[in-house]
């Protein structure tokens, strides 16, 4: 927690994170802050000024600006308190990130050209095409033996100009930038020129878990890694999940790969046959049709269990030279899949009519016109139109 005074409140709007309408509120400056600014890599902390959540928090040149939801008076005394949980987990991932990046500079030459501190996970970008298994668990070996060491981090201000600001790793400053530069030491190991919140010794990261790689942009890898808290959490969601397949496959946890590829094979065969037995069917289905004494010139037929194989094959076996068919597979209540086909000119006539009746969409070609139904509920009007279509072509029938 910490006191201290409002400078300026505006009205200003917020777009959230995940997208959506802008939410009104208001932009609040303070004489000082102990909430961190979004920036380097790093998102920003959250808060309470009085009772008033803080919902962002962004730099503006040298001035952090507060987003809430209700005005705070210019001139009055707030206290305001840190959302600490958010803040240690920060921490973690940015310490942790210096360090990895440190030690894998000296161990393998592998460069840092950005990071991203995410909600679940964090990723560095290396400067390397490749990075082997054998290298990523060397690397997390030395990253836990210097944790171990209880190496103390320390922070110190430099002037811009300062010479020894150049010996400094760095990523370079925001072109904005005033005042004194801020250099984050891991005694031995790194000097990082960085405007991040961090710990005060590696001892505070606990541990960090190298999760691998995933290729990255033009020659780039990234390395996706967890540190502390966020460690343990994925050990105690993994048991979780653990637990959930022990009870569910009816085996050990050394077993349930096996378990789950027995499974799948089962799964493949079942779908095969499956598949088997709905064309059989749809070869019946159209064979009954034939065999009526008199001919038809609309067929309509609906099927929960199907997809656009089994309705071609019915439409295959009948022929669609004199006969108008309407097909539909799936739910009655929700999605699922169309066909009309008959005479060419018959369904480039109605094929886009029946898509709209039906909410959806569809393409065809030589007297066939099929897609994807969002309102299967609506096949009753699609077959009156087809019934009223067939009426003006043969009022005899």
């Amino acid at each position: 927690q910490f006191t201290t005074r409002v400078v300026s409140c505006r009205a200003a709007e917020l777009r959230p994170e995940g997208g959506g309408e802008p939410v009104s509120g208001f932009q609040v400056v303070l004489e000082d802050t102990i909430l961190f600014p979004e920036g380097g890599g790093q998102p920003d902390d959250r808060g309470l000024i009085g009772d008033v959540p803080v919902l962002r928090v962004s730099r503006r040149g040298p001035e952090a600006v507060h987003f809430v939801p209700a005005a705070l008076e210019p001139g009055a005394e707030v206290l305001l308190s840190l959302d600490w949980e958010r803040r240690f987990d920060h921490m973690q991932q940015h310490s942790g990130q210096h360090l990895i990046s440190a030690i894998a500079e000296q161990m393998f030459g592998f460069k840092t050209t950005s990071w991203e501190l995410g909600r679940q996970r964090s990723v560095i970008e290396l400067d390397t095409p490749l990075v082997t298994a054998e290298q990523i668990e060397a690397l997390e070996k030395s990253v836990n033996e210097k944790i171990r060491d209880r190496v103390p981090v320390t922070v110190r201000e430099l002037a811009a100009d300062d010479p020894e600001v150049e010996t400094v790793r760095s990523r370079g400053l925001p072109d904005d930038h005033v005042g004194p530069v801020r250099v984050v030491d891991i005694k031995g190991i790194d000097s990082n020129l960085c405007c991040g919140t961090h710990v005060s010794n590696l001892s505070d990261l606990q541990v960090i878990k190298l999760l691998g790689v995933e290729k990255g942009k033009k020659n780039k890898t990234n390395l996706i890694f967890l540190a502390g808290n966020r460690v343990l959490k994925s050990i105690e969601q993994s048991h979780s999940t653990e637990k959930a397949l022990t009870s569910l496959l009816k085996n050990g946890p050394g077993e349930h790969v096996e378990a789950v590829r027995r499974l799948q094979s089962s799964v493949k065969l079942l779908q095969k046959n499956n598949l088997n037995l709905l064309r059989d069917i749809a070869v019946l289905i159209a064979r009954d049709f034939k065999s009526k004494p008199a001919p038809r010139q609309l067929f309509v037929l609906h099927r929960k269990e199907g997809d656009s194989e089994f309705m071609n094959i019915i439409a295959n076996e009948i022929g669609t030279e004199e006969t108008l068919l309407f097909l539909t597979v799936g739910d009655e209540k929700e999605a699922g899949l169309f066909l009309l086909a008959g005479p060419v000119e018959a369904v480039e006539n109605l094929g886009p009519r029946v898509a709209e009746l039906l909410g959806g969409k569809g393409a065809g070609k030589r007297g066939r016109f099929q897609g994807k139904a969002a309102k299967m509920s609506r096949r009753g009007e699609v077959q009156a139109l087809l019934q009223e279509f067939i009426s003006h072509q043969n009022p005899e029938a």
